[in-house]
């Protein structure tokens, strides 16, 4: 596991920037997506669009040791997980 660990940060870490960048593009465009679509949004492809790209953020923020990021991108995490699982039915 280490190994695959360590291949994955020297992926992210060759392309960091474009990580970055896609990943804040994903969230500017999921978030106007909903400022477009209110009510009708596909509201489980938001939450998973929005999770994706908050873990794709932690991720660059926790290997440029980034606290603030770290700290805000991973509670996008839990937010988007539990929207997932809220949008799911699994919780009411």
């Amino acid at each position: 596991m280490k190994s695959l660990t360590k291949k994955i940060n020297h992926f992210v870490l060759k392309r960091i920037k474009l990580i970055e960048m896609t990943g804040v593009v994903m969230r500017i465009s999921s978030f106007t997506l909903v400022s477009w679509l209110g009510p009708n949004s596909p509201f489980m492809f938001v939450w998973f669009f929005n999770t994706i790209d908050a873990i794709m953020l932690v991720w660059c923020s926790t290997l440029k040791k980034e606290s603030a990021y770290i700290l805000l991108n991973g509670f996008w995490v839990i937010i988007g997980v539990i929207g997932i699982v809220r949008a799911s039915g699994m919780l009411h």
